[in-house]
């Protein structure tokens, strides 16, 4: 099925220049604030690094030749300290994911406020996602360890109804509930349901502590790549109408983990 959806996909592009060949626009925003370490920031930095070149993420991101993914990275802290770290790159070549992944190892943390505004890095991607033409979905993911605490309330940021704002959730591992159960994981999941995720299909996935950040985020990723299934010629000369997502056929993408749940072995 995906060389079908792959094929019907390459032919529309040809056939009809003028569509939109861009079928996500993604922007990715990590947490630098205060309760983020030295380590742990390389960590978010080199696991989301690896997460792009993971076969099946590769596999997803090149799913539709004809039909790429535009990928934008920043961090946030404060309610003025938003970074561009990877600006707009499109996703249409393993050259062109080993490119992004060698400017994200590549980079290095510079001073910012140690506070935490989620609300600000909200209106940021929201920027961000308005300098690129249309695409068939627009995503933005905020990865976060802690809840709001200056700037604009995140639940207060209007964004547009097309856009998709999911999150993965750093949560601090020594729960007293048991081995390997972060004691916060309820309690930042149900603030980012609640505040943060919105638009279609919007979800929380969870990392289990920052070690668990490189295989958290490549599960998101799975999440938010679906391939778009073209419908008709019309829905698809004219955007995302008359087209239905559905899963990259031998790539499923893993379902969020529920609160607390430690993963199976080899996830």
């Amino acid at each position: 099925m995906i060389r079908s959806l792959a094929a019907v996909a390459l032919a529309l592009a040809v056939a009809t220049p003028a569509a939109a060949s861009c079928r996500q626009a993604l922007v990715l925003g990590l947490d630098i604030s205060g309760s983020v370490d030295g380590a742990e920031y390389r960590q978010q930095l080199d696991g989301l690094a690896g997460a792009l070149v993971a076969p099946a993420v590769q596999e997803a991101l090149l799913a539709m030749p004809g039909a790429h993914v535009d990928l934008a990275v920043f961090e946030w802290a404060g309610p003025a300290d938003q970074r561009l770290i990877l600006p707009w790159t499109t996703l249409d070549s393993p050259g062109s994911i080993d490119t992004a992944t060698d400017r994200l190892r590549a980079t290095r943390r510079q001073p910012a406020d140690p506070s935490t505004a989620i609300g600000a890095a909200l209106i940021f991607a929201q920027k961000l996602l308005g300098q690129r033409a249309p695409c068939w979905r627009r995503v933005v993911d905020i990865s976060g360890d802690g809840i709001s605490n200056t700037g604009p309330r995140p639940q207060d940021v209007a964004t547009a109804p097309d856009i998709t704002v999911n999150a993965l959730v750093i949560a601090s591992p020594g729960a007293p509930g048991g081995a390997g159960q972060p004691d916060n994981v309820g309690e930042l999941s149900g603030y980012f349901t609640a505040n943060v995720t919105r638009g279609p299909d919007a979800f929380v996935e969870i990392a289990l502590g920052y070690d668990d950040y490189r295989a958290a985020i490549e599960r998101k990723l799975l999440r938010e790549l679906r391939v778009l299934a073209i419908g008709s010629l019309a829905g698809a000369t004219g955007g995302p109408h008359g087209q239905t997502q559905a899963p990259i056929n031998n790539v499923v993408a893993p379902q969020a983990r529920p609160f607390g749940q430690t993963p199976p072995r080899g996830q």
